[in-house]
Order: structure tokens, then C-alpha cells, then sequence
């Protein structure tokens, strides 16, 4: 890498999740595993994470709460972003492609909220 070189953060996410993912499935033996069915393993995975930090939550009615634990709900999340980020590159979405199709979707969903989509049932009736 040159001295200018400036990398993005979600470059850096991608490339660091590409290191992790590769070190796991080459010392794991788990190379004969089709993108198709890691995707199905990340998003078990992502449920479980999921599932995971909505007990950090309280989401129990039936339990009494438990103090928040703000350190651990943020390392959940990381958790989650780890397995969202390997979905994407297992299908082969890159980082670029990521934040384009984000800022896209945040846009469309603006519209929708808004009534300026074509998609109807999201406009607040007045």
C-alpha cells in the first residue's frame, strides 16, 4: 500500500472479514462448502447473534430485567456485522457495491415513508 493510499472503513471491514474467512476455512478444512450454503451458515449464524443480543435487551416480559450492559450489546452488534459482511462477499458483493446499494435502499425508503414511492401502504395518512 502506498503512503497516500487512504482506505475506507467498510474496505478495511471487507478485507479483514475476507482474511478471517479464509484462515477459517482453510485451517477448519471447510473449502468444499458452496457460497451458497455458507450464506445459509452465516444467516443461522446471524439468528443466533441476533437472538443473542436481543437478550442483552430485556426483551423478556416474564423475567426481571437485568442491569444493560452497554459494552455488551455494542459487541453483539459486531457480531452481527461480522456475519452480514461475510453474506455479502460469499455473494459476491463488494464494499462499494454494499454502500451503493444502502444508500439506494435508505433513499427508496424515505420515498416510501413520504408517499413518493411506487410502492403503496407506507405513506402516513393524514
Amino acid at each position: 500500500m502506498g503512503e497516500n493510499t487512504v482506505k475506507d472503513k467498510l474496505d478495511v471491514i471487507f478485507e479483514l472479514q475476507g482474511l478471517l474467512d479464509d484462515d477459517i476455512t482453510l485451517r477448519r478444512g471447510l473449502g468444499g462448502i458452496s457460497s451458497e450454503e455458507w450464506i445459509q451458515k452465516d444467516v443461522l449464524a446471524l439468528v443466533s447473534e441476533l437472538g443473542e443480543l436481543l437478550c442483552e435487551v430485556n426483551f423478556k416480559w416474564w423475567k426481571n430485567p437485568k442491569e444493560i450492559d452497554s459494552a455488551a450489546i455494542k459487541e453483539e452488534i459486531v457480531d452481527v456485522v461480522h456475519f452480514v459482511i461475510s453474506m455479502a462477499r460469499r455473494a459476491g458483493m463488494t464494499s462499494d457495491e454494499l454502500y451503493e446499494g444502502y444508500i439506494a435502499k435508505n433513499k427508496e425508503n424515505f420515498d416510501r415513508q413520504y408517499g413518493r414511492s411506487k410502492k403503496e401502504g407506507y405513506a402516513l395518512t393524514e
